[in-house]
């Protein structure tokens, strides 16, 4: 990961950032379509985001995630296994989850997958872990929803334990319990950054300052600066437990094009099919031409337009948020592999640099 020039105090921080400036993309691994409007297949859609993962790395962005989802329209069941494509191709970027569902998986598991990740990338893994908006992994693994936070609690107090590395000694209720188990493989310098998805919980900004997860604030709708509570409530629990600063940052969607007129026209109408189809499923209101312009304006959370319209925004708001890391959710079910690599590379060499450039 590139080290640029540590920005400026962002406001109401009340102290110099100590982080690194981090500009990357993630994706849910939507499926993408053809010219001619046509879905792609999912073994085709994989082969895709690998070139997109190389070409992040080639425009000099600092990660690429990939969130878990295991339905027709997001057919990322396995991320670890592209990110491991990709990390085979680049040379730098760093690669990660964004999100895993850690409720249920196996902490041990994860652990192993982003370790060995971390060992063919060469110290390049990250892992993002959540409790899962997306509740489609529940019964295709045999989970009872009604355990929702209480396999999230445990889960993560022993990813932290797995972190610290050595022999971990663990005991809970929702998985067998460990003692003086040597977990492999071990990494080469040190635990690999992790950090904990929060979607708009308290309770989850406190745990992870309490377990010493970094926090990644994810802002999909409304203004942003709703959020920046949030961050301060993490950086106080943080003193008052006695633990370092940790980074904080921010994913939201977006779509960067060549004008704001054509990123809009590309973007809505993607937009609006996933919102309609999610609003069954997950109660969102279907959003009409008016609320997708607000959410285009400075108090929304979606980042579409030029390249210099995207940019003014990720520095203003992570000003407001007191964060160091924007990630950028850059697919749409529906929008061509050519948008998309159009895409990324305009966020690389236009919106990254414009970034740093406003906030050094």
């Amino acid at each position: 990961m590139t080290t640029p020039a540590t920005p400026s105090t962002p406001a109401g921080t009340g102290g110099p950032a100590t982080f690194p400036l981090v500009l990357g993309l993630d994706t849910f691994g939507d499926v993408t379509h053809d010219d001619q409007d046509r879905p792609l297949s999912h073994a085709q859609t994989i082969r895709d985001l690998v070139e997109e993962g190389v070409l992040a790395d080639q425009v000099g962005l600092d990660f690429f995630g990939i969130g878990e989802h295991h339905t027709g329209d997001f057919p990322l069941s396995a991320g670890d296994v592209v990110l491991a494509a990709i990390a085979a191709r680049t040379t730098r970027i760093h690669l990660g989850s964004a999100v895993t569902v850690l409720s249920s998986d196996d902490p041990v598991r994860v652990f192993q997958r982003y370790s060995t990740l971390h060992a063919v990338s060469g110290g390049r893994a990250e892992v993002i872990l959540g409790r899962g908006s997306s509740i489609d992994s529940f019964p295709l693994f045999g989970y009872d929803l009604a355990d929702y936070e209480e396999l999230f609690e445990e889960k993560v107090q022993l990813f932290a334990e797995l972190l610290k590395g050595g022999p971990v000694s663990w005991h809970g209720n929702t998985r067998a319990s460990l003692r003086d188990q040597d977990v492999v493989p071990h990494t080469e310098s040190g635990p690999f950054p992790a950090w904990i998805g929060v979607g708009g919980s308290p309770q989850s900004v406190v745990r992870a300052a309490r377990y010493g997860y970094s926090l990644m604030l994810a802002i999909i709708g409304g203004s942003p600066a709703r959020f920046a509570p949030f961050s301060e409530l993490f950086r106080e629990a943080l003193r008052r437990l006695g633990r370092p600063a940790l980074p904080i940052g921010v994913h939201s969607p977006g779509h960067v094009a060549a004008t704001d007129e054509q990123a809009r026209e590309e973007f809505w109408p993607r937009y609006l099919e996933v919102m309609r189809r999610a609003s069954k499923t997950r109660g969102f209101a279907v959003p009409t031409k008016e609320s997708f312009l607000n959410e285009l304006g400075p108090h929304g959370a979606l980042y579409v337009g030029s390249p210099e319209t995207v940019a003014q925004k990720i520095a203003a708001n992570l000003n407001v948020l007191g964060a160091t890391r924007f990630d950028l959710k850059y697919a749409m079910g529906g929008l061509s592999h050519r948008a998309l690599m159009e895409n990324i590379e305009l966020y690389g060499t236009k919106v990254a640099p414009r970034v740093r450039e406003l906030l050094a």
